[in-house]
């Protein structure tokens, strides 16, 4: 298997557990990493600061582009990211995606992997949802896109938040194509 190129949005919704789960994971899996290029929506650092007391961010291994920069090269299909995952993916996000509406970075790569036929999985954190929700939703997976929903399972018998998260972020993994060793259902 070789070595995958992955886009890691993170957006302002709750669930900031999500994104640095999902960056631990794939720091154990640098096997399997060639490059993550990581994308922050404008209030994605503050509400991680706010729900995960940190700043822990700013000392990933990964490269960090701003959200304004076009001239990232997950800008382009040309630069073969196989993979985009937003987690958590706000409903602004996913409604600016599912319009194709390309205003910043991270609905620029999202909008790149759609049109490349590519892997795009939105960890969608909200609840209740809107009809106009659902529409997103249905108008990104009719496009090609994964709707993944931070609705993590009981049957591990998660320790803590992070071992919860974890349940989400192993399966978005797994649809992603990772080989990973997580609890599996009555294996």
């Amino acid at each position: 298997m070789g070595k995958k190129k992955v886009v890691v949005g993170v957006t302002g919704a709750s669930g900031s557990v999500y994104a640095k789960v999902l960056f631990d994971r794939l720091i154990e899996l640098q096997d399997q990493v060639q490059d993550v290029g990581v994308v922050f929506s404008t209030n994605a650092r503050e509400v991680w600061k706010l729900e995960l007391g940190n700043s822990d961010f700013e000392k990933l291994p990964f490269t960090i582009y701003n959200s304004n920069d076009f001239m990232a090269p997950f800008a382009s299909g040309s630069a073969k990211y196989e993979t985009m995952i937003v987690a958590p993916c706000s409903m602004g996000t996913m409604a600016r995606i599912a319009s194709g509406i390309s205003n910043d970075l991270m609905t620029r790569a999202a909008d790149v992997i759609l049109k490349e036929r590519r892997k795009l999985i939105l960890v969608a954190r909200d609840t209740p949802l809107s009809l106009i929700h659902i529409n997103n939703m249905k108008t990104i997976t009719e496009a090609g896109g994964i709707i993944a929903p931070a609705s993590p399972s009981f049957y591990s018998k998660p320790k803590d938040f992070e071992a919860l998260a974890k349940t989400v972020v192993d399966r978005v993994l797994d649809l992603a194509g990772f080989d990973l060793h997580s609890y599996r259902w009555n294996s």
